[in-house]
C-alpha cells in the first residue's frame, strides 16, 4: 500500500510521514531529499545520480549528504531546480522505481497527483502561513513565495488531489495528524 503526503512547506509532511511510516511499519520515502540532493550536486544531469537512502540518512552517489542538504541555501536552490523539466522527470522515474514494491508513506508536494495517482490513500497536508512560517523560521513572504513558485510550475504543480483527504495541522500535534492518517490507513485498507 502507498500513503501518498503532499502539501506545502512547512505543514510538516516530513515529520508526519516519518512517524506514519513508524506506526505502520511502512518505509518512508523523502521525496524533497531527493531535490535536494539535485540542487547539491549543481550542474549533473539528474538522471544520473545515484540517490538512495539507508535509514534516516541521505546518499549522494555513496557520499552522505545527509547534513548538507538541509542548509537554507539548498532548499531554495531545490525549489528552483523542481522547476526544470529534466529534472522532474528524473526524480519521478527515481520515485517510482523506488515505492514499486512493499509498503510506503511518501511525501512531497506531487506524489499524488504525478508520481503515484493511484495511490491508495492520498493526503493534502497544511497549515496556515504564519504557522508554516514559524515551522521554518521563515518571513511570511518567503514561504508565499515558495508557494507560488512551487504551485505556478508548468509541470507538476504543487495541489492536492482531488481524492485527497486534507488535514490542517495548524494547532494539533505531531501524535494527532498521525492518529489521523493512520485511522484513514486503516478505513481505506478494511474497505
Amino acid at each position: 500500500m502507498l500513503v501518498a503526503i503532499d502539501g506545502p512547506a512547512g505543514a510538516g509532511k516530513s515529520t508526519v510521514a516519518r512517524a506514519v511510516a513508524r506506526a505502520l511499519g511502512f518505509t518512508y520515502l523523502d521525496s524533497g531529499a531527493m531535490y535536494r540532493a539535485v540542487a547539491l550536486a549543481g550542474d549533473r544531469d539528474p538522471a544520473s545520480l545515484g540517490i538512495r537512502f539507508d535509514g534516516d540518512r541521505v546518499l549522494l552517489d555513496g557520499e552522505d549528504v545527509t547534513d548538507a542538504i538541509r542548509t537554507p541555501e539548498v532548499s531554495r536552490a531545490a525549489s528552483e531546480r523542481a522547476t526544470d523539466p529534466a529534472v522532474r522527470a528524473a526524480m519521478v522515474a527515481k520515485q517510482r522505481a523506488l515505492i514499486a514494491g512493499g509498503d510506503w508513506v511518501a511525501e512531497g508536494r506531487d506524489i499524488g497527483t504525478v508520481v503515484a495517482p493511484d495511490a491508495r490513500v492520498k493526503v493534502w497536508l497544511t497549515a496556515d502561513e504564519a504557522e508554516r512560517a514559524r515551522r521554518r523560521g521563515q518571513p511570511v513572504y518567503e514561504v508565499r513565495e515558495r508557494d507560488t513558485r512551487d504551485a505556478g510550475r508548468d509541470i507538476s504543480p504543487m495541489l492536492p488531489a482531488a481524492d485527497a483527504v486534507e488535514v490542517d495541522t495548524t494547532g494539533l500535534t505531531i501524535d494527532e495528524v498521525v492518529d489521523r492518517i493512520v485511522a484513514l490507513v486503516s478505513a481505506r485498507a478494511a474497505g
